[in-house]
């Protein structure tokens, strides 16, 4: 059975910095998409960052979070690290880790980041 496990969320303060992990285990097919969404209160799930690994890997991210945020993933070892800078309060929110596995998605349970002064 396929696990996402997230770690990292917190507490940080406007213009810090933090860095969510996922690990992704119980898999023996190839992880062909991996990354985050985030959900805020009352609002719709929405997409941060993405990397989609084919022939060749293609990264993808939110226009809100350009610049700012960058995902590292490790094939091998089948993680994705977020490292979010200069957080601001609209980043507050619950985030996913989310997979694609031989077309069917998987999603974590969620790490909550709250950005506050």
């Amino acid at each position: 059975q396929v696990q996402l496990v997230e770690s990292g969320g917190g507490l940080v303060q406007p213009g810090g910095s933090l860095r969510l992990s996922c690990a992704a285990s119980g898999s023996s097919f190839m992880i062909t998409v991996m990354g985050w969404y985030r959900q805020a209160p009352g609002k719709q799930r929405e997409m941060v960052a993405i990397d989609i690994s084919v022939s060749a890997s293609s990264t993808n991210y939110a226009d809100s979070v350009k610049g700012r945020f960058t995902i590292s993933r490790d094939y091998a070892k089948n993680t994705i690290d977020l490292q979010m800078n200069s957080l601001k309060p609209e980043d507050t929110a619950v985030y996913y880790c989310y997979s694609l596995i031989e077309g069917t998605p998987y999603w974590g349970k969620g790490t909550l980041v709250t950005v506050s002064s």
